[in-house]
C-alpha cells in the first residue's frame, strides 16, 4: 500500500514539476523564471530516471558534463542554456497539451478513416499530404493516429504494398511538417537563431519545398496489386469535408495568432507559438469540460510521462546552447568565412542534420549547434539561405532516419522496421530531397549575397 501511495506521489509531483516548467517558460520574460524552469525540468527528469531510454540517459550526462565544463570556462552560457531549455520545453509541453486534447475529438476518427481511402496515389497523397497537416498541430501524435489505421490494415489483410506505402508517406507527411509548419520547433528555433529572417519569409519558400517533397515521393513507392476493398466513406456532399475544415480552422486560428503576437505584438516568435497553442488548448479543455457527460470530464492530461521528452528538447536545447557558447570562443569573434564559402556551407547544412541523425543525434542538437554557430557570422541578407538548409535538412532527418522518434513509434505500432524504412524505402528519396534542398539553399545564399 505504502508503494503504491508513493508511486502515485511521485507521479503527481513529476506532472507538478513539468507544468510549472511550462509556467516558467510562458513567463520567461520575468526574472529568474527561466532558472526556475530550467531545475524543474532537471528534477522531473530525475524523478523519472527509470523511464529514461539510453538516448535521453546519454544526452543527459552530456548535459551535466557541458555544465560542469561552463561553469569553470564559460559561466555567461549557463544562463542562455537555461533560457532556451526552459522556452523550448513550454512550446512541446503545449504542442503536446494540444495533441492531447485533440486526440478526444470524433473529427479524427473521420480523418483518419478518410485517409486511406481511393486508388494507390491518391491514398498515397492524402496519407502524406493528410499527415503534413495533421502534424503542424498534433506533433508526433499524427503518427500514433495514422499508424494505428495502418496497424489496423496489417492485421485484417496481412503485409502488403499499400501497407508499406503507407508508412512511408506517413514518415515522409511528418518529415515535411519541420519544414513548412509555423508552429514546428524546427522554424521557431530558425527564426529564434537567425534574428534577420522573418517565419513568413522562410515559409514562403519552405511550403513550396515541402510540397515538391511529398509529390517528388510517387516516384519511391511501391507498386500496388489489386487487394481488398478499403473502408468505404458512407457521408456525402459537404458532410465528408467538415471535419477537415473544422480542423483545418483550427489549425489557421493558431497560426494567425502566432503572427499576430510575433509581428504587431512584439513577442519573440517561439513565445509567441506558445501562447497562441496554450490559448487554443483553453478552448479546448473549456469545451471538453462543458460538453463531457457528467462525471466523464476529464482534468488535463498528467505530463509525468514525458520525462524523455523533457530531456530530449529541452536538454537538447540546453546542450546546444553550450556547445554554441563554446564553439564561438574557439572561433573568435572575427571569424567569417570567404564569400565562396557561404553557398558552400548552406549546401552541407541538410546534410549536416542527416548524418547527425543516421548517428542517432537530435536535430534539435544540430539545429541549435548549427544556428548557434553560423547564425552571428552570417550576412544579414543572405540569411534566408542558410534558414532554408536548417529546415529542410531538418525534415528530411526527420522523415528519412532510423532513430528519429517518429520512425520508432511508427516501428512500435505497425511492426515495420525503422531501419528497413530509412535504408532501403527512403533512402534514394532522402538523398535526393537533400540535394534539392541543399541546392535551393545555396542559390539563395548566393543571390542575396551583399
Amino acid at each position: 500500500m505504502t508503494d503504491v501511495f508513493s508511486t502515485g506521489v511521485l507521479t503527481v509531483t513529476r506532472s507538478a514539476l513539468a507544468y510549472l516548467a511550462l509556467l516558467c517558460g510562458v513567463l520567461s520574460l520575468v526574472p529568474g523564471m527561466a532558472v526556475v524552469g530550467a531545475a524543474a525540468i532537471v528534477l522531473a527528469i530525475l524523478l523519472g530516471w527509470r523511464e529514461l531510454r539510453l538516448v535521453a540517459r546519454i544526452i543527459f550526462g552530456l548535459l551535466v558534463a557541458m555544465s560542469a565544463l561552463a561553469l569553470v570556462d564559460e559561466p555567461s552560457a549557463l544562463m542562455d542554456g537555461a533560457v532556451n531549455m526552459t522556452r523550448l520545453t513550454a512550446l512541446i509541453l503545449t504542442v503536446m497539451l494540444l495533441s492531447s486534447l485533440l486526440g478526444r475529438s470524433r473529427d479524427l476518427e473521420w480523418i483518419s478513416a478518410s485517409l486511406f481511402a481511393g486508388r494507390p496515389t491518391a491514398r498515397y497523397l492524402s496519407v502524406s499530404f493528410g499527415t503534413t497537416v495533421l502534424s503542424v498541430p498534433l506533433n508526433f501524435g499524427s503518427v500514433g493516429v495514422v499508424s494505428s489505421m495502418i496497424a489496423g490494415q496489417v492485421r485484417r489483410h496481412g503485409d502488403s504494398a499499400m501497407a508499406r506505402n503507407a508508412c512511408r508517406g506517413t514518415l515522409r507527411g511528418f518529415g515535411a511538417s519541420p519544414t513548412c509548419s509555423p508552429l514546428s520547433i524546427s522554424v521557431v528555433m530558425t527564426v529564434t537563431f537567425l534574428p534577420g529572417l522573418h517565419s513568413w519569409e522562410l515559409i514562403s519558400f519552405s511550403l513550396p519545398l515541402a510540397t515538391v517533397y511529398l509529390l517528388s515521393g510517387l516516384l519511391f513507392i511501391e507498386r500496388e496489386e489489386p487487394g481488398p476493398a478499403q473502408l468505404e466513406i458512407t457521408a456525402s456532399g459537404w458532410q465528408r469535408y467538415l471535419p477537415w475544415v473544422r480542423f483545418s480552422a483550427i489549425i489557421g486560428v493558431i497560426c494567425l495568432g502566432a503572427f499576430v503576437l510575433s509581428g504587431p505584438g512584439g513577442l519573440s516568435y517561439s513565445k509567441a507559438v506558445t501562447l497562441s497553442c496554450l490559448s487554443m488548448v483553453g478552448l479546448l479543455f473549456v469545451h471538453t469540460v462543458a460538453t463531457a457527460p457528467a462525471g466523464q470530464r476529464n482534468p488535463l492530461p498528467s505530463m509525468a510521462p514525458v520525462s524523455n521528452e523533457l530531456v530530449i528538447v529541452g536538454g537538447s536545447a540546453f546542450l546546444g546552447a553550450l556547445i554554441s557558447s563554446f564553439a564561438l570562443k574557439w572561433l573568435g569573434a572575427g571569424f567569417i568565412l570567404p564569400g565562396w564559402g557561404y553557398p558552400l556551407v548552406a549546401a552541407l547544412v541538410p546534410w549536416v542534420f542527416f548524418c547527425g541523425g543516421m548517428l542517432g543525434l537530435n536535430p534539435i542538437v544540430i539545429g541549435t549547434l548549427t544556428g548557434g554557430v553560423l547564425g552571428p557570422i552570417w550576412p544579414v541578407e543572405s540569411v534566408l539561405g542558410l534558414g532554408i538548409g536548417m529546415v529542410s535538412g531538418w525534415g528530411i532527418t526527420t522523415g528519412g532516419t532510423p532513430y528519429s522518434a517518429n520512425s520508432l513509434l511508427m516501428e512500435r505500432v505497425t511492426g515495420y522496421s525503422a531501419r528497413v524504412a530509412a535504408f532501403r524505402w527512403n533512402l534514394s528519396h532522402s538523398v535526393v530531397s537533400l540535394l534539392a534542398g541543399g541546392l535551393l539553399a545555396a542559390t539563395m545564399t548566393w543571390m542575396l549575397a551583399p
